[in-house]
């Protein structure tokens, strides 16, 4: 794991942006709060591990591997998440054929339509018990689609490239949406960038982890 600082990214769009399906409340709370909180701890955690490396501190070596796990999950995908929101005046609530062609017809080609996608993804969501993620992705070597979820802060499993990612968190709806989760779920669909999602289908893996590939890499 390399020593070097990693930083809270800047959001393409204001905190305000994204309402009325994502509060502005959230938004600043959501990324300048929690996701620098990963950052930092990240960071914090990476220097300690060096620290340890140094001294031969095998012990501390071992205990520090779950602290950079959680908060690196936190950064990697967290920046995945912001990357696939837009401002509502930009996106439209399902994929057109014009914002994203192959995707469109890949999804109507594994679930039936895209109602049926959007369905089967949403009732992934909320069967999510406690804290974690819902995820579109695609098989590395199959290239087929499938809708996971991921606990806590892991990221997807190697092998499979996100496509799409849905913070369940509770710090991501519960100060607008209460225990609505529904509602959430519904409404995000509207603040989805399917011109990003586009892009990271028609992309490699590389390109899709960007600048936290690195990181990504190391889990």
């Amino acid at each position: 794991m390399s020593s070097a600082k990693f930083a809270l990214p800047k959001l393409p769009y204001s905190y305000n942006a994204l309402e009325p399906y994502i509060s502005e409340q959230i938004m600043t709370l959501h990324h300048s709060k929690h996701h620098q909180a990963y950052v930092t701890n990240l960071n914090n955690a990476i220097v300690s591990q060096a620290t340890a490396v140094s001294t031969d501190n095998l012990i501390e070596q071992v205990h520090l591997q779950a602290a950079i796990r959680f908060n690196a999950g936190g950064h990697i995908n967290h920046t995945l998440f912001w990357d696939n929101l837009a401002p509502a005046s930009r996106t439209t609530a399902s994929p057109s054929s014009s914002q994203a062609p192959n995707l469109v017809a890949a999804l109507i080609s594994h679930w039936g339509s895209i109602d049926g996608f959007k369905a089967k993804f949403e009732a992934n969501l909320l069967a999510l018990q406690g804290s974690g993620w819902g995820w579109l992705v695609q098989d590395t070597d199959t290239n087929i689609l499938e809708i996971i979820t991921s606990k806590d802060q892991d990221i997807v499993p190697k092998g499979k490239k996100p496509l799409l990612g849905i913070d369940m968190w509770e710090h991501a709806y519960y100060l607008q949406y209460l225990n609505n989760k529904k509602d959430y779920v519904t409404g995000i669909w509207s603040v989805i960038n399917w011109a990003v999602v586009e892009k990271r289908f028609e992309g490699d893996i590389d390109t899709v982890f960007g600048a936290v590939g690195n990181l990504a890499a190391s889990l």
